[in-house]
Order: C-alpha cells, then sequence, then structure tokens
C-alpha cells in the first residue's frame, strides 16, 4: 500500500515557516516496502504526521490517500480494517495502559489478531531484556522499558506500515540495536515499509529514503 501526502498542511502548523522540502504542503509519496527516515526538529509536527496518516486527525488541508483512496471517505468499518491490518503506529507518548500488566497490555493487543503465541512475546521480551516485567504494571515502568514493550506490542499485528514516533528517545545505543533488529527482522517477514521520526540520528541504520518536516 502506497500512501500519498497531496499538499498537506495541519492546520496548528499552518502558521510555522517550513522548507521547500519538507512534506507539509508538498506531494510526497511513501512507498510500498520502503524504510524510510522522517528528520525534523522540534515542534515541526513528528506526532502530528503519525495521529494523522493513522486518521486520529483531519484537521488539515490537502488530501491523503492510502493507494487511490482518500481516508477522508473511510467509515469506522475501514478505519477498523487499516487498524487491525495494514498500519501500527508507536507514539511518541507510548499510549499504554499504566493499570494494566504488561502481559495485559500485550495479551489485550495480540488477541484482535493472534499474531504470536505467549511464548512468543516473552521470548520477545527476552530479546529485549525486560522479560522480568511480564507481570509488573506498564505505569511502573521506566520510559525506557515502557518503549521497549510499546515496541513489541506494535509488533504484534499484521502490518503493511509501521510508523514510529521518536519510539528510542529513552534507549541507549546497546538497546535501540536490538529493538532496530527485531523491527527490521518483523518488517522484512512482512515485506513492509516503516517511517521512523528523529530528531536527525539515523540510529546507524540504513534506511531506503530520508524525508523532512
Amino acid at each position: 500500500m502506497n500512501i500519498t501526502l497531496d499538499h498537506i498542511m495541519p492546520s496548528p502548523l499552518a502558521s510555522i515557516k517550513h522548507g521547500p522540502d519538507s512534506i507539509w504542503g508538498n506531494k510526497v509519496e511513501l512507498i510500498a516496502g520502503r524504510r524510510i527516515l522522517l528528520n525534523a526538529s522540534s515542534g515541526k509536527g513528528k506526532s502530528t504526521f503519525a495521529t494523522t496518516i493513522f486518521g486520529l486527525r483531519q484537521d488539515y488541508q490537502g488530501e491523503l490517500f492510502y493507494d487511490s483512496i482518500n481516508i477522508k471517505d473511510f467509515g469506522p468499518n475501514e478505519w477498523t480494517q487499516v487498524r487491525q491490518s495494514k498500519i501500527s503506529v508507536i507514539f511518541q507518548d507510548l499510549q499504554l495502559f499504566p493499570k494494566l500488566t504488561v502481559q495485559e497490555n500485550l495479551i489485550l493487543k495480540n488477541s484482535i489478531t493472534d499474531t504470536f503465541t505467549e511464548v512468543e512475546m516473552l521470548q520477545m521480551m527476552e530479546r529485549l531484556e525486560i522479560e522480568d516485567k511480564w507481570q509488573q504494571e506498564c505505569g511502573l515502568l521506566s520510559m525506557g522499558q515502557k518503549q521497549r514493550v510499546a515496541i513489541i506490542r506494535s509488533l504484534a499485528q499484521p502490518y503493511e506500515w509501521l510508523i514510529m514516533d521518536e519510539p528510542f528517545s529513552h534507549l541507549d545505543i546497546d538497546n535501540t540495536d536490538r529493538c532496530l533488529k527485531m523491527i527490521h527482522e518483523r518488517t522484512t517477514e512482512q515485506k513492509s515499509g516503516f517511517v521512523l521520526t528523529s530528531l536527525g540520528s539515523s540510529h546507524g541504520y540504513e534506511f531506503d529514503q530520508e524525508l523532512k518536516l
């Protein structure tokens, strides 16, 4: 699935000066299967990009297409299908349920599509060195631990695009490398693409394309 931003300009960002190569106000196509780095300084709309692509906000001028379909034409059933099998998102605020355990957060998401077994999710946690947090309430985790849980949760569904809003901001280099390797493997397995928003770092990953806000 290709995603086309046709001269999108979010209302909150309309008064900000954007560069000539910004995705805002220009026509940009995200080609299926590409690994894209989206660079921007603070306040340029990284989180706005994620929520707009995911259809959570429609306060923008221009048009946004999934293939040839304008997302403003989607109803609840179409959005349900998109969010179950087409696009997965790691939001900057993570949106974990703080009173639920890590196990409950992951199983709640995974149960929608039965993507992984419980054993497989535990193995993913072990790879990211948080296996001892399985029964811990998410609200009691550190930010770095929460980010790793949110990354595993985002992978627990089929997707054609994974949209990640600064998912490694509280992780050290080693943990970032582990997370990127897991994301790369899962994305390659599905022949999917991803967009990683960043303040400038490529985290040592070789991207297919770099865009700017």
